[in-house]
């Protein structure tokens, strides 16, 4: 968790803020009115000062408070976490508020940027009215609890939660099941629609006060780039990209088909989305089983040799510490060791989901993790301490820049590390003996396109379909005709069923009512790949991309390094540039890295009719 805010304002500001600035404001007589002299770049410095003071401390308190929540779960901890929050959001307001008052001050290039990042940092502004604002926070929490607690009695009458749900959705393969599963959790989000449809409203009259059009607007402004241009952009490298996935999709659909039959998967048209393996079809990883190639056993099972050599949690945590400790970073301090939590403890209930974090954005740097000894686990551990390590390379930076370049890289860099946990990584650490012949890569260069290649274009669409809400392209007549038809242009995946008028599907995925902006996972997963491809050239590789591991190289770990340190001082371009060369994303390195199963899946698709 990088500092639990964005950036997290401060409660009381104007008070520390505005109040200390325009010092040599003109004095008047009492019959005079008074005149406010105009603001300068001064004034600006000394607002900045000020908040950049505040934050420090409410960003310790913060993090501190929600540590102890997710770690001694009771009704105290979580209204101590929840009066955190609200101290937080309301400062956040505040800021942004009193931030957008310089949008027509001459003021320094690094002053703009602060100022810019303290307007951007509310996912969701309030309009400055109290009424207006209570309004947007209740519908915000209603919708929240709404889906935090649906649940869907089944019609064998078992009462199931979505992790149940999603659970048995992974693991079935009964048609009928599926499709009783699908529907099932889609009866949580109707009563939502209206809600939504309210709080589109409140939050664009919130942005419009911030001086953006509508709140997708606001989002897109966040990127170091014109709103529209940003939307292009991400258009140009899903274009880049769609090739291999149409091929994966053509592949994955015809399996579909010969086991469901052509019936219920016309060879023709969209995947049912039932069938896919995960509630929202947006990674296949659990239907591997239906689709791997033949004979694609690499031989080994992570899991098994880390029984073997006698792996426990901390084991695998030190295991992974030391991969970038050999790429020339500093060891992990004695208190991430004492104050992690690394198993699930058996006195109380924690949150489990796994999750890295800095709790004074210096050095008391954390994971919080029930680590089950599996392979799938060391990998994410590998992922969690590349987010510890970035969280303490800009540790330097102002409180204000202590974030990733821009949101898609904190989670791109802890996914280029774990693309480095290889067949020939695990050789190199003594997991495994013999590295399996190329023959044997079509299984695992597999497993990963259906969650990473799959994924894509459902990143992309969620947030497309939230920034034609927001501007009102799509009314909320249309909410849900308008998600299937981007679930279809994008992904090839329809509804199984027919869907009601009044059906609100999109509130059945966990980012749209949390207001949770999703474009920063399409841009993790291109970016990913381009950091990877990038840190092996670096690092001297001569494998296939797929293949390689910086493992034990100071120039990669070097050149990594220096763009981390950046955090988010300069436009993303800046940092990207220091490892790729370029300032441009360029997805081809996803095609790189996936070219012998982009050649595999065309072979196998020579006699099949793609396209959706």
């Amino acid at each position: 968790m990088s500092n639990i805010f964005k950036v997290t304002a401060i409660a009381g500001a104007l008070a520390l803020g505005l109040s200390g600035c325009n010092q040599q404001a003109e004095t008047t007589t009492k019959d005079q009115p008074q005149v406010q002299a105009p603001l300068t770049s001064q004034d600006a410095e000394t607002f900045l000062t000020n908040v950049e003071n505040e934050m420090k401390a409410l960003n310790i308190d913060g993090a501190r408070a929600e540590w102890i929540y997710q770690n001694f779960i009771t009704e105290d901890t979580a209204k101590l976490s929840s009066e955190a929050a609200q101290k937080s959001t309301e400062a956040g307001v505040t800021f942004a508020m009193e931030a957008a008052k310089f949008d027509d001050v001459e003021v320094t290039e690094d002053q703009r940027r602060k100022l810019n990042i303290l307007k951007q940092s509310l996912v969701i502004p309030a309009p400055q009215d109290s009424e207006k604002s209570a309004e947007l926070a209740k519908l915000g929490a209603d919708m929240g609890g709404m889906y935090g607690k649906g649940t869907y009695t089944t019609k064998a009458g078992e009462k199931l939660s979505l992790v149940a749900m999603s659970a048995k959705m992974a693991s079935s393969r009964d048609y009928d099941e599926l499709l009783e599963l699908w529907q099932g959790w889609r009866t949580v989000s109707p009563d939502m629609k209206p809600m939504y449809e309210r709080q589109v409203e409140l939050a664009n009259e919130g942005a419009q006060g911030l001086g953006y059009k509508d709140l997708g607007a606001m989002w897109r402004s966040n990127y170091d780039m014109p709103a529209d241009e940003f939307a292009k952009e991400l258009d140009r490298l899903w274009g880049q990209v769609k090739p291999l996935y149409d091929d994966l999709h053509c592949y994955v659909r015809g399996e579909l088909g010969e086991k469901y039959g052509t019936d219920k998967v016309p060879q023709d048209g969209p995947i049912p989305a039932h069938l896919l393996g995960n509630m929202w079809a947006q990674q296949w990883g659990n239907i591997y089983d239906l689709v791997a190639p033949e004979n694609a056993d690499p031989g080994y099972d992570v899991t098994e040799q880390l029984a073997a050599h006698n792996y426990d949690e901390i084991k695998m945590v030190k295991g992974a510490e030391t991969f970038f400790t050999s790429l020339g970073f500093e060891a992990l301090p004695e208190t991430f060791w004492t104050r992690s939590l690394f198993v699930k403890p058996e006195d109380r209930d924690v949150v489990c989901h796994a999750s890295a974090w800095s709790l004074d954005g210096a050095d008391d740097i954390r994971i919080k993790m029930c680590i089950q000894k599996t392979g799938e686990e060391f990998a994410t551990i590998h992922h969690e301490l590349g987010h510890n390590f970035y969280q303490r390379a800009y540790k330097n930076q102002p409180v204000f820049y202590q974030n990733s370049a821009n949101d898609g890289f904190h989670e791109a860099i802890g996914d280029t590390i774990a693309l480095s946990v290889t067949p020939k990584y695990l050789k190199e650490i003594g997991l495994i003996d013999t590295i399996p012949d190329e023959s044997k890569d079509i299984g695992l260069l597999m497993k990963m396109a259906l969650d990473k290649v799959a994924f894509i274009p459902f990143g992309l669409l969620v947030d497309q379909w939230r920034w034609k809400v927001f501007s009102g392209e799509v009314t909320p007549e249309n909410y849900n005709t308008a998600w299937w038809e981007l679930r279809e242009k994008y992904q090839g995946v329809a509804a199984p069923v027919d869907r009601a008028a009044d059906a609100f599907d999109p509130g059945a995925k966990y980012h749209v009512p949390a207001n949770t902006p999703y474009s920063r996972y399409f841009l993790a997963h291109i970016q990913q790949f381009e950091f990877h491809r990038a840190l092996c050239e670096i690092a001297g590789n001569t494998e296939a991309i797929h293949r390689c591991s910086i493992y034990n190289n100071k120039d990669a770990g070097a050149k990594l390094n220096q763009m981390l340190e950046m955090g988010s001082s300069q436009p993303w371009q800046q940092a990207y540039k220091v490892v790729t060369g370029n300032e441009q994303m360029d997805a081809t390195a996803i095609l790189d890295y996936f070219a012998p199963l982009h050649t595999w899946l065309k072979e196998k698709n020579k006699d099949r009719q793609c396209g959706f």
